[in-house]
């Protein structure tokens, strides 16, 4: 891979400067840069690492292995457990913190056995603007984030991801299932599993930036024009309510305001209700 930019260069020498990361792998835009350009700077001194749980799509978890091929980079799955902590199944406000604690704390583990290696994950410039209590483990198990350190946007990752040949370059932003789940309504396998299958089958359809918020028997669809154009299609309306029925959802509904990100953490969004 070609890395043609200044920023991507210091970047390059600063995780050489690591001697040994591993890096937090979603199979995200961010984490994909991130991994290809550790692999570029340390070769088999950086490891991916990805974390597996009922609220990872199944499609992701095989993204983040194919994606992993494709840069090289040496890849590993393991499990986390963060369903077996009441204070994540409550999914209070700080669920995130609850989560990435784990998955943290599993990477520590991983770190210090690869004679010491740096934790490192794919937080950028923007996220510095969202309510992220991820953050809040990051920063108490140590993990760093070089993309924010150096100052990259999620534009400049994607243009950069673009020519170094990387196919995330125009993924949509993804997050966990449980994000689907409104704050106070507890996070629950059925919830989750009935939440990545009707997200699985709307992307089978061509629906590239879809989120489906899980309002107990109310699936509340959010995408962007293009996704609605598609849902209104009068076969494709039909489908999606029969699938949707069959998950569980007795009313499905479509949000004309469209797909915006971190909609659950909007103060107005109370528990089992919709916005």
């Amino acid at each position: 891979m070609t890395v043609s930019s200044a920023r991507g260069q210091s970047l390059i020498a600063e995780l050489r400067s690591c001697g040994r990361v591993v890096v937090a792998f979603s199979g995200g835009v961010d984490s994909t840069y991130l991994a290809a350009m550790a692999f570029e700077a340390l070769g088999a001194d950086a490891e991916a690492v990805t974390g597996l749980s009922p609220s990872v799509a199944a499609a992701e978890r095989e993204e983040a292995g194919s994606l992993a091929r494709h840069i090289g980079i040496p890849h590993r799955f393991v499990e986390t457990h963060e369903m077996d902590n009441p204070d994540y199944v409550a999914n209070s406000p700080m669920r995130c913190f609850h989560c990435k604690d784990e998955l943290f704390g599993i990477l520590d583990a991983v770190a210090a056995a690869a004679s010491g290696a740096v934790v490192v994950d794919g937080t950028n410039a923007d996220d510095a603007g969202d309510w992220r209590p991820g953050r809040q483990a990051a920063a108490a198990h140590g993990v760093r984030s070089p993309l924010l350190e150096f100052g990259f946007t999620k534009a400049e990752i994607r243009e950069l991801s673009r020519e170094m040949g990387l196919p995330t370059w125009d993924k949509p932003a993804m997050a966990c299932l449980a994000s689907r789940i409104p704050h106070g309504t507890p996070v629950t396998v059925e919830a989750l599993d009935q939440v990545g299958g009707a997200e699985a089958m709307l992307r089978a359809l061509g629906i590239r930036q879809v989120r489906v918020r899980h309002h107990g028997d109310v699936a509340r669809i959010e995408t962007d024009g293009e996704g609605m154009a598609i849902a209104f299609e009068p076969a494709n309306r039909d489908r999606i309510v029969e699938r949707l029925r069959n998950l569980g959802f007795q009313h499905i509904a479509l949000d004309l305001e469209g797909y915006h990100q971190g909609s659950m953490n909007r103060p107005d969004t109370a528990p089992g209700m919709l916005p």
